[in-house]
């Protein structure tokens, strides 16, 4: 197993495991087809992306997003671990790796939005020290019903 940042070459590997489980519990919205197009955009806008490698093959991915209006919050999005996969470890060690940069990168908190329906994502990410700060709707992503934060110790 092996964590590899900005990998471009990476990067249809990137989308191919986001759109695996977005289509299995939600529908693809105008913001996943964009992110499509360009992914590496994430990197060139200041974030990044991992992948989780295992014998060379991408089986886990996320991304980190840089807030445009707060440069010390980092939004952990699009993670996606192979359906084959699962519980081998994958999802957290792409945690330890991502809040690990996200000290790196100067963060102070790091948030993400998700599902309840993704039980096993929601138990990784409390697990991790991520508390619920809003629940219901949110305004801007349909398939969001839990806002997550966690606060950063210094690196």
């Amino acid at each position: 197993m092996k964590i590899e940042f900005d990998q471009e070459r990476h990067s249809e590997d990137f989308i191919r495991l986001n759109e695996q489980w977005i289509t299995k519990y939600f529908a693809l919205e105008e913001g996943d087809r964009n992110l499509a197009k360009h992914p590496f955009k994430i990197v060139e806008d200041g974030g990044h992306i991992l992948s989780l490698t295992d014998s060379g093959r991408v089986v886990g991915v996320c991304a980190l997003f840089r807030d445009k209006d707060n440069p010390k919050l980092l939004q952990l999005a699009r993670m996606a671990v192979e359906p084959e996969a699962h519980g081998k470890g994958y999802g957290n060690a792409l945690m330890e790796a991502a809040l690990q940069r996200a000290k790196e990168m100067g963060a102070t908190d790091v948030r993400l939005y998700t599902n309840t329906v993704l039980g096993s994502a929601v138990a990784l990410y409390r697990k991790f020290g991520f508390r619920t700060v809003s629940e219901g709707p949110h305004p801007l992503y349909a398939r969001c019903n839990i806002v997550m934060e966690k606060s950063l110790e210094p690196a």
